[in-house]
């Protein structure tokens, strides 16, 4: 039996603060621990504030794509990428900082737009997440023609003999 993977969290976020720890650590090594808990106050203001921002901007798209008559499936998604980002930038800790803002830029929120939209096609089914996001997109092979012949040499078969009876409830 396949195991789930929210049965790894319970190891996930200890072995993420251990890592946090390790991280925060060695910047603090390199650049002075002064300047390594004002970059991470920074990291969590600017979180903070594009919490609130990255909110509006979802709330509004939803809005407008429900008004136009769009699926809002891609505004949603975009904008809970985007809310992620940001939360995890909030966190204290350069790792998630770094993971916040990978998820705030265009290329990474694209790369993980398309892989939540993949993870809604796979477990929801294909009827909600056409209605959620669309129709699906389905990718066209381009291939040489094949000529196919055929061929009927099957001899007609004599008719079956039918069975009499009654049908017994």
């Amino acid at each position: 039996m396949r195991r789930s993977r929210l049965a790894y969290l319970p190891i996930a976020f200890p072995l993420l603060a251990v890592a946090e720890i390790v991280v925060f650590l060695a910047v603090a090594d390199a650049i002075g621990a002064l300047w390594a808990v004002l970059l991470l106050a920074a990291s969590c203001v600017a979180g903070i504030a594009l919490l609130r921002r990255e909110g509006v901007r979802g709330f509004r798209a939803f809005q407008e794509a429900v008004r136009a008559g769009r699926p809002p499936g891609g505004e949603v998604s975009n904008s809970l990428i985007g809310l992620f980002g940001a939360l995890l930038l909030a966190v204290p800790g350069f790792l998630t900082g770094i993971a916040g803002l990978l998820l705030l830029l265009p290329p990474g929120r694209i790369l993980a737009r398309r892989g939540v939209e993949r993870f809604a096609q796979r477990n929801l089914g294909g009827a909600a997440t056409g209605d959620l996001f669309g129709p699906r997109r389905v990718r066209v092979h381009q291939s040489d023609p094949v000529t196919v012949v055929v061929v009927d040499d099957d001899q007609p078969r004599p008719p079956a003999a039918a069975i009499e009876g009654e049908i017994v409830r």
